[in-house]
């Protein structure tokens, strides 16, 4: 049973309400709804208090406040503060009693062991929409060598700027970085069980060096993005492989420029030419043939030009 925090954070919402009538609907009194609120604004969510009552930030991606239109987000949780939403995805997915569906999704607004690609930190600190999906398999390999490029490609046309470096990154026009995504899979054999596609936004502000969407999208809210996000995750993960292949080499800031990819093999320099039926990144080396990577670290090389991304990145 939901502890009374969590039973009071449902109930609150943009417009203001009094500690009497949320106390009413949690039977309990308006001193235990203000306590209950500051446990609510030390776990980390917005929650604001007015001559009116409390209230959730205007923007606040709680589901309450967010406009689902599919499958995904049908069930969503929204946290203060976890470990990480990749890990709090499976922790659902795996409750006996009440076992997350396909398309669950976890919102937090801080993470103490957030991850990205390879093991690093994930940033959570700055203004950030961080959520994960939870994708219920039986996934085939090749789909799911896929997913991170649709995702991608969703994750762009939410934001409306930017480009894509693969193989997971969404980069401001000048090379900034916006947005990252992470998939991880439970493989068996040739297929997945099932997936967890995390993704980050940087949208009101963004640690040094990095772009948020605000300066680009000036009143853009979390609670909206978010529903975008998910809109176009629908319908991109459900598209044929060729359209996203497609699609992604129209918003990339990776085809036709010089790289250095770091991979498990060492390190490989050349002009990213395309990418293979598989997603793969194919890379013509000076005097040699072609190589496709399918995992590895890219950095761009030069500067970029808008609408195309510049610098190395990290």
């Amino acid at each position: 049973m939901l502890n009374v925090p969590a039973r009071l954070l449902p109930l609150l919402t943009d417009q203001p309400q009094s500690g009497d009538v949320l106390g009413a609907r949690l039977g309990v009194g308006r001193v235990t709804v203000n306590t209950l609120v500051r446990r609510l604004a030390e776990d980390g969510v917005p929650v604001v208090t007015t001559r009116g009552g409390y209230a959730l930030e205007p923007g606040t991606p709680a589901p309450q406040l967010v406009t689902v239109t599919g499958t995904l987000g049908r069930a969503m949780r929204y946290v203060g503060t976890v470990g990480s939403t990749q890990d709090e995805v499976r922790a659902w997915a795996d409750d006996s009693r009440d076992p997350a569906p396909h398309g669950a999704v976890v919102v937090a607004e801080r993470q103490t062991a957030g991850r990205g690609r390879r093991g690093r930190a994930w940033d959570t600190t700055h203004g950030t929409l961080v959520f994960s999906v939870l994708l219920d398999g039986p996934l085939p390999l090749p789909d799911l060598a896929l997913m991170p490029l649709a995702a991608g490609v969703a994750l762009q046309a939410a934001c409306g700027v930017g480009g894509l470096k693969w193989p997971n990154d969404l980069l401001s026009a000048d090379g900034r970085k916006l947005a990252g995504i992470l998939l991880e899979a439970d493989l068996r054999g040739e297929e997945a069980r099932r997936a967890v596609l995390g993704i980050g936004v940087n949208v009101t502000a963004a640690p040094p060096g990095a772009a948020h969407l605000a300066e680009f999208a000036p009143g853009v809210t979390r609670a909206a993005l978010l529903a975008r996000v998910l809109a176009e995750l629908e319908r991109w993960l459900a598209a044929p492989p060729a359209d996203v292949l497609e699609a992604w080499r129209g918003v990339s800031v990776t085809l036709g420029r010089e790289v250095r990819v770091v991979t498990g093999r060492g390190e490989i320099t050349g002009t990213a030419v395309d990418l293979d039926a598989q997603g793969g990144l194919v890379i013509r080396p000076p005097g040699g043939p072609p190589v496709t990577v399918h995992a590895g670290d890219v950095r761009l090389v030069g500067t970029l030009t808008p609408p195309h991304s510049p610098e190395e990145q990290p």
